[in-house]
């Protein structure tokens, strides 16, 4: 075992530098056909992970200047909200490449159900943003983080 292979499959070091999503992508990018294994995912699951990335980058950005947690949550509350994904996808949809535009269609496709409140179009918007993040997640955390930059949040 060579030692990035090591360090790889070791549990997590509180010493290292390493966050635990490097980690974890480190173990899923060396992992054989690991890209084959992540195109078998179901959009729904890549927007199952894609909503758990993007609250966790949006609770990251609202966490300074200090207050109180309902304040935290009011804030977060309003920019994960699918009217506001939708929004968010309309105006990162210029930074797009074509396969991922492709992976957008397919996670729009793939919505099921309808939420009352809610148009289906903006469900379906805000569904294909959570898929293409949770699938940068898994594929490219360069380019998550390239086109998360280009998001346009209201001020904490």
């Amino acid at each position: 075992m060579t030692l990035e292979e090591e360090e790889v499959s070791s549990p997590l070091d509180p010493n290292s530098a390493l966050s635990w999503a490097e980690l974890r992508f480190r173990q899923l990018s060396t992992t054989a056909n690991s890209l084959s294994r992540i195109q078998e995912v179901s959009p729904a699951s890549l927007a199952y992970l894609g909503d758990a990335v993007y609250e966790l980058y949006i609770r990251t950005c609202y966490l300074l200047p200090p207050r109180r947690v309902c304040d935290y949550h009011n804030q977060v509350v309003g920019q994960v909200r699918a009217e506001s994904q939708a929004k968010i996808l309309r105006s990162l949809e210029p930074h797009l490449t074509d396969p991922e535009l492709e992976l957008l269609r397919r996670g729009r496709n793939a919505t099921t159900g309808t939420v009352r409140r809610l148009n289906p179009k903006i469900y379906q918007q805000a569904t294909s943003l959570e898929t293409l993040l949770g699938y940068l997640y898994l594929t490219d955390p360069q380019r998550l983080i390239q086109l998360l930059a280009h998001l346009e949040l209201d001020p904490p």
